[in-house]
Formats: structure tokens, C-alpha cells, sequence
């Protein structure tokens, strides 16, 4: 498979926070073995999990990841159903049950939404720390509120609502977890100071509905009285994700999606590109004399999703009918938030970034 980075002149420029642009490449793989899997007759999303047509898919899936991240062999991978979402209940079910305490720290919408769903289920969560106003900036690290009896500390490495994104892995004293949907595999990642790490895979990993667990197995209690199977990531283990029926097509993108990875030149590669991509769409931003709003400090700006306001906002309606006019498409900002946004994942071209710029410079320009 080849990892061109570019776009169909058949397929529009894709924005979207999520289901996010694919490769064009993956989907034309995806789209064949829809309908005949290795000269089988059968489709991909036909063939039984545990058969022998499959079996080489799970080993992919396993064997790649491994060798981008340089897994370490005491972390177990699990790829469970439902995107990231359940596991702002699964990790305090999973990880907070000896003391029932946790440590949260709230950057953005999405660590705000995991926080709430901890309070629900442990009776000491508590907010360790909160990104600041208007310049938004994570405070530094030695400034948390941290409880050393926490049985865990949850940050979100990338918000994808407010573009906020930590410069790297902070440092504690405590089992770390980290939500790493909007960035996983964007970057080399440190796994070594975490503890767990997820991700929904509909960002850089492919299709909707999976999700991927990155979880030390000696943290993980065997058993879990009271709490069914389906929750407990012990039970994922034993069963190699296969408790019960996987999103077999979902598994298989992703194995399509890391070997583009691979062919991409790996994390290293694409931390190259993103930078490049991102510095290219913040340049416009910051040089538009207050015509565009970002209210992100830069040291905290997040490379793969990129929200900005209009100076008046009247103009919200003419910016999104002029862009999908020029065929720029999914850059409504999240509801809770309005505005705009740009996603820039792995999979979007730089050619799509450099269109976005130009018109972004041309919206400036008649309407300034």
C-alpha cells in the first residue's frame, strides 16, 4: 500500500473532527475486499472472526501497533466496541476500585465529560487542575492538586473541541491515563509514564464504533464482583478482544490504517507533516490581523484539531456556504463551542491544508 497523503480529484476536502478523512487508498483496498477477500468469493465483512481468513487481521492488527509504538511487552492491547466514550466509565470501574479515589485534570470539553462520569461511580474524584482562560494553557504540572491515595490521574492529550493539546506526557507520581483519541498516532508517543492509554479509532485509526486500549496488565484486577464481563478489561485480555463478536470491518480498516502508518514512514514521519500542516493553518490564523480568533496559547495548540472564531461573527454563515462552494467541507465548530474548525489527522493532505489556507486568506480579503 502506498501512503500518498493526497486526495482524489473525485473526492472533496474533508475537514470533519469525526469520522474523519481516510486515505484514499484505504478505501479503495476497503471498497475491494468488501465484496471479495483475497480471491475468497467471500467479503471482509463476511468471514467468521475466529476463521483462518481473519486470524492474519488479528495478527496485524497486534504486531504493527507493537512495533509504532515500541510496545513494551507488559502492555496488553485490547480493541473493544464503542469508540472512546465507555471508557470514561470502564477506568474507574477497572482502575479506581481499591481506594475509589482519582485524580482528574479538566483542559476541555472531553475531560470535563470523563470527570463527570467518574463522579458518578468513585466516591472521591476530584479535579486535580483546569486549563485557564483566554490564553487557554494547562497549568504546569508541579502546580496540581494531586492526592497521593489517587488510584489513578486522567488527563486528555488532545481536546478536540477546543484544540487544546499537551506538549508532552506529564510527569507524576500516580498510575497516568491518557484519552488520545484526537492524537493517537499523530506523533511518537511516550508510553512509558502512562498507565493506560485509548483511543477511538475514527480520528487517525480508521472507522467508527472501536476502540483501542493501550493498558498496563499488571494494573489490571482479574476479577471485578459486581461488574459485568463486558466491563472489565481483564476479561478483554483473556479472550484476545474476543468476548464476544468484534466490528470485524472496523478491525480490518485499522489493520488497513497501520500499515499506511507503516508505508507513511511511521509516527516520526507524520510528526513531520502535521507540524508542517498545522504551522501552515495557525500562520494564516495569527496573521489575519484579529479577522480570525484563536484563543489557544501556542505552546498548548493542538497540531490536528484547530478551532477559530470569526471577529464578526455575522460572517459564520457566508464563511461555511463560500467554503463548501470551494469545495472545503465539515468545518462547522463543535455545537458546544460554535465557530469553526479545522482537523488536520494523519490521513489529510497537505494539498488540502494549502487550499484551506489560500481561501482563508481570500475570505479575509473580500470581506475584511
Amino acid at each position: 500500500m502506498t501512503a500518498r497523503g493526497v486526495s482524489s480529484p473525485l473526492r472533496a476536502r474533508n475537514f470533519g473532527p469525526g469520522p474523519a478523512y481516510l486515505p484514499t487508498e484505504v478505501l479503495e483496498r476497503l471498497a475491494s475486499d468488501l465484496l471479495d477477500y483475497q480471491g475468497s468469493g467471500l467479503g471482509v465483512a463476511e468471514i467468521s472472526h475466529r476463521g483462518p481468513l481473519f486470524a492474519p487481521v488479528r495478527e496485524a492488527l497486534e504486531d504493527r501497533l507493537r512495533r509504532l509504538l515500541a510496545l513494551p511487552a507488559r502492555y496488553a492491547i485490547l480493541w473493544m466496541h464503542g469508540g472512546a466514550t465507555p471508557h470514561f466509565g470502564l477506568i474507574p470501574l477497572n482502575l479506581g476500585r481499591r481506594r475509589g479515589r482519582a485524580d482528574y485534570v479538566v483542559s476541555g470539553h472531553w475531560s470535563a465529560c470523563a470527570y463527570e462520569e467518574a463522579r458518578r461511580l468513585l466516591p472521591e474524584a476530584r479535579v486535580a487542575a483546569r486549563a485557564s482562560k483566554p490564553p487557554v494553557a494547562v497549568p504546569p504540572t508541579a502546580s496540581w492538586s494531586l492526592d497521593p491515595e489517587a488510584d489513578y490521574v486522567y488527563y486528555t492529550d488532545n481536546e478536540s473541541v477546543d484544540g487544546i493539546e499537551f506538549p508532552g506526557a506529564p510527569r507524576v507520581a500516580r498510575p497516568l491515563v491518557a484519552d488520545m483519541t484526537a492524537n493517537f498516532l499523530s506523533r511518537p508517543i511516550e508510553i512509558g509514564p502512562h498507565a493506560l492509554v485509548y483511543a477511538g479509532a475514527q480520528k487517525n485509526l480508521g472507522l467508527t464504533g472501536l476502540g483501542v486500549v493501550v493498558v498496563d496488565r499488571e494494573l489490571l484486577p482479574e476479577d471485578l464482583p459486581g461488574v459485568p464481563r463486558t466491563d472489565v478489561y481483564a476479561a478483554h485480555l483473556a479472550e484476545r478482544s474476543m468476548l464476544n463478536t468484534p466490528n470485524t470491518v472496523a478491525w480490518y480498516t485499522a489493520a488497513l490504517m497501520l500499515e499506511w502508518i507503516e508505508h507513511a514512514g511511521g509516527l516520526e514521519a507524520l510528526a513531520v507533516r502535521n507540524r508542517r500542516k498545522a504551522d501552515r493553518l495557525y500562520a494564516v490564523l495569527d496573521g489575519s490581523g484579529g479577522f480570525y480568533l484563536n484563543e489557544v496559547s501556542p505552546a498548548y495548540r493542538s497540531r490536528m484539531n484547530v478551532p477559530f472564531q470569526l471577529a464578526d461573527p455575522a460572517l459564520l454563515p457566508v464563511f461555511l456556504r463560500e467554503a463548501a462552494a470551494a469545495g472545503l467541507h465539515q468545518l462547522e465548530g463543535h455545537r458546544s463551542r460554535g465557530g469553526l474548525r479545522a482537523s488536520l489527522y494523519n490521513a489529510q493532505p497537505e494539498e488540502a491544508v494549502a487550499d484551506l489556507a489560500r481561501f482563508l486568506e481570500e475570505f479575509r480579503r473580500r470581506h475584511g
